[in-house]
């Protein structure tokens, strides 16, 4: 019986897409990147901001962007898509955020939103501390 009900599974299991969807990652992530890199464009060209400024206000509208199409129940559907090419960029990050502050927000500001905005998103800071200094150290260690 038990080796029946593993065969039937295996041959009715979704069969995973890797090209498909490795490929839909790097095409709208690369996506995120080039609207990024216009409004960069837009920020410098048009209303004469340095460099600095300019890529500082742009991440702000990304995450700006991406925070409002999460709260109006959009990013999800593009998420879905998109896979991690939705995920990796800062958009991801602010999505984390976004989703866990929506979820909270009916314990109050300080114990639901406060305390749980941070807690998806906290493993992402974690992880990107720590391999900041780990390749830091490498870098100093045999490149300095």
């Amino acid at each position: 019986m038990n080796k029946n009900y593993t065969e039937i599974i295996k041959k009715n299991q979704v069969k995973p897409r890797y090209l498909r969807n490795s490929i839909v990652a790097f095409v709208t992530g690369g996506l995120v990147g080039v609207v990024g890199q216009g409004l960069s464009d837009l920020y410098r060209y048009v209303f004469h901001l340095d460099k600095n400024n300019a890529n500082s206000l742009m991440t702000v509208t990304l995450i700006l962007i991406t925070a409002i199409t999460t709260g109006l129940g959009i990013y999800d559907t593009y998420g879905q898509f998109a896979g991690a090419g939705a995920f990796i960029p800062v958009t991801g990050f602010a999505n984390s955020m976004t989703s866990a502050a929506l979820e909270s927000r009916s314990e109050g500001v300080t114990l639901g939103i406060a305390a749980n905005m941070f807690k998806l998103a906290g493993s992402v800071i974690v992880f990107g501390v720590v391999s900041a200094f780990v390749l830091g150290a490498i870098r100093y260690l045999f490149f300095h």
